[in-house]
């Protein structure tokens, strides 16, 4: 292997960190030309599809018979998404518009160079792009902030595949923290609870609150996928932030892929079976999408709001995902203080009371286990 240097380095220039964000990615255009790459790149990774020993067999039906069927579909659904207002799909604007707020509200909480850059796990900007783009701007403390709250291996721990992958041909390799999950962050879950009450003061208040997460095949929970307890978790953490009682509230898991089971109950099916339980109100919350995308503006709030609708609902309503709110924001702030904490550029930093506030249920949390 031939491994990635500078031998021009200059050793006058101070070193800085780097905060590089991630998310899934989108194809660079809604046609089956570009849905035809990011396809091959998203279902040929292990991660995301473990496949059979054989893995030559998984490879073949994809490239022959799913990818071929799936691009027209698969651009025909980000075509009634794109957005015309930006370079490209909704996910990859709103990255980069939270990207550009969490680069403001940083430089006045870390000192000295703080480099930012957005990087995608498929499609463009690649993470190894941004990668290299914070290697040009000479980082040397890394962090890796994967805007995935529950924990996946699908998810985040594809991120960190593909991350390693790109260090491992670096001569000079950086420090490295890697944020593995916030899905019991104080701010993210206060974040959550205040978009539900912002909506529902101009929509009203539901029969049932569904909070709707991406599925997983039950398999990968059975060998020890610790995503849906931590998608449970959320649940419950925001609805005692609301006052809400287990019953007003229900997790549900959506986006199935393949005919094997994954985990239950799906969105698709609850929503279709509701109004015959006399549940005609509802709304649905996505706490796992940092940013809307395909999977919420489409699969939730188009196709699902038709199935509730024809089932004989009477009120659907879909929360947005939290994008770029301000207190969304505030708590991403906070997770990159936390993790940066001991490098030059934390040093001196003032914690925002979203911190404060995660130490003491630490605390809490460390004198009951104790």
């Amino acid at each position: 292997m031939q491994y990635l240097g500078q031998t021009d380095y200059n050793h006058a220039e101070p070193p800085a960190l780097g905060i590089l964000i991630t998310n899934l990615g989108t194809p660079d255009a809604p046609t089956p030309e570009a849905l035809k790459p990011y396809l091959k790149e998203f279902l040929e990774d292990p991660r995301v599809v473990e496949p059979p020993p054989a893995r030559w067999l998984w490879k073949l039906i994809l490239n022959l018979l799913i990818i071929p069927k799936r691009k027209h579909s698969s651009a025909e659904a980000y075509a009634s998404v794109w957005d015309s207002e930006g370079p490209g799909a909704p996910l990859l604007n709103i990255s980069q518009r939270q990207l550009d707020k969490l680069k403001a509200q940083l430089s006045s909480q870390l000192q000295g160079r703080v480099e930012f850059a957005l990087g995608m796990r498929y499609g463009n900007p690649s993470i190894a792009s941004a990668l290299r783009e914070l290697k040009a701007r000479n980082v040397q403390r890394l962090l890796v902030l994967p805007l995935y709250p529950q924990y996946a291996a699908a998810t985040t721990g594809s991120t960190f595949d593909a991350v390693s992958a790109e260090l491992q041909r670096w001569r000079w390799v950086p420090e490295l923290r890697f944020v593995n999950h916030y899905h019991d962050h104080p701010g993210y879950i206060d974040a959550l609870a205040n978009s539900i009450r912002d909506y529902q003061a101009e929509h009203g208040t539901p029969d049932k609150l569904i909070f709707s997460y991406h599925g997983i095949p039950k398999r990968y929970w059975d060998n020890g996928d610790p995503y849906p307890c931590t998608c449970h978790a959320t649940t419950r953490m925001v609805a005692e932030k609301l006052g809400l009682a287990p019953d007003q509230v229900m997790t549900t898991f959506q986006s199935r892929f393949g005919k094997e089971e994954w985990v239950k109950p799906y969105t698709d099916e609850t929503l279709k079976a509701l109004p015959a339980q006399g549940i005609k109100h509802v709304q649905v919350i996505c706490p796992g999408f940092s940013a809307d995308c395909l999977e919420t503006i489409e699969e939730i709030d188009e196709e699902n709001r038709e199935y509730f609708m024809e089932a004989g609902g009477e009120r659907f309503g879909y929360i947005p995902a939290l994008n770029d709110r301000d207190d969304h924001i505030a708590a991403l702030a906070d997770l990159v203080q936390q993790h940066a904490r001991g490098w030059p550029e934390a040093e001196g930093a003032v914690p925002s009371e979203e911190e404060l506030a995660a130490r003491q249920q630490r605390a809490k949390t460390l004198g009951a286990r104790n």
